[in-house]
């Protein structure tokens, strides 16, 4: 196969990515929590039973390699992944809060903070090495959140909470990096929904639905969630990790041009200014660096 059917795949996920802010307004009338349980339910339903027909192999290998793990590194894995789950489910539901209450501006910016912020953290847990252009990138990136917190202090402090909940999920999985992506991402699903189904019916929401929302929902779980995470996984197999970790950056900046061009929201300078910054930044973190493998997305 030619690498360019690999990067149609990553460019397709991303963009589909990009789109999931359509079902999620689609749904805005409902609660968020209620959105979020419904969402894990049929992406429950969908991705255990691909798993077994695409992926039977690798659940083995992991489960093997799991029994071949000291009881130290099983510990580990058990802690990474129940604290992955806390942390992909916090924010699956503070993305789904802002894009319906706040803004999708506000949701959009916390996805091109977040690369930077996962390398100061794994900086900081991870003793990973940063060098001078991503340092500049990360300092001009604490410049952006100024500027946007003196335009809204609320707003950047949600897009900080989105930002950092999946830079801590993804730090937890860079802790995992041998074990198979999709067997540990259906593992938290799986725990994700025993979480919400055990804080009771008041946090699941209790707003009727109708067959309008259940279509909505299977779209959003599969369309807008399983099918991107397959694509995204297959160009990983041939792509460059660097690459998709460009490549990344298509989904936020969907979601800005769908917020501005079809949404209709509107941005201060101040916020404009923000914005450039962030962009700038990025150009500069992803600028002549030495590469990191960038983990699999799962928004």
């Amino acid at each position: 196969m030619k690498p360019t059917k690999y990067t149609l795949a990553a460019i397709s996920a991303f963009i589909v990515w990009g789109f999931i802010v359509f079902p999620l307004k689609e749904l805005s009338q409902y609660a968020s929590t209620q959105i979020l349980f419904y969402r894990i339910l049929l992406a429950l339903l969908c991705l255990p039973v691909l798993m077994l027909l695409f992926r039977r192999k690798s659940i083995l290998e992991t489960f093997g390699q799991l029994k071949q793990d000291s009881s130290k590194e099983r510990r580990l894995f058990m802690v990474c992944t129940l604290l992955g789950t806390t942390f992909l489910t916090l924010n699956w539901l503070s993305f789904i809060y802002v894009v319906n209450q706040i803004n999708i501006q506000t949701a959009s910016f916390a996805y091109l903070l977040c690369p930077i912020i996962t390398a100061l953290l794994g900086y900081i847990l991870l003793r990973e090495k940063l060098q001078s252009q991503q340092w500049m990138a990360i300092v001009i990136s604490l410049g952006s959140c100024c500027l946007l917190g003196v335009a809204s202090l609320y707003n950047l402090l949600f897009s900080l909470f989105i930002a950092f909940t999946y830079a801590l999920y993804l730090i937890s999985q860079r802790i995992l990096k041998k074990y198979d992506k999709m067997v540990l991402l259906t593992i938290q699903v799986i725990l994700s929904f025993a979480i919400i189904l055990s804080l009771g019916k008041e946090f699941r929401g209790t707003a009727p639905v109708d067959m309008h929302f259940y279509i909505v929902i299977f779209i959003l779980s599969t369309v807008f969630t399983i099918l991107p995470l397959f694509l995204n996984l297959f160009a990983l197999k041939e792509l460059k990790s660097a690459t998709v970790g460009v490549l990344m950056y298509i989904n936020p900046l969907v979601s800005f041009g769908i917020a501005f061009l079809y949404f209709g929201e509107k941005a201060s300078l101040t916020q404009l200014t923000a914005y450039g910054l962030i962009l700038i930044s990025i150009i500069i973190y992803n600028a002549r660096i030495k590469r990191v493998p960038a983990p699999l997305v799962t928004n």
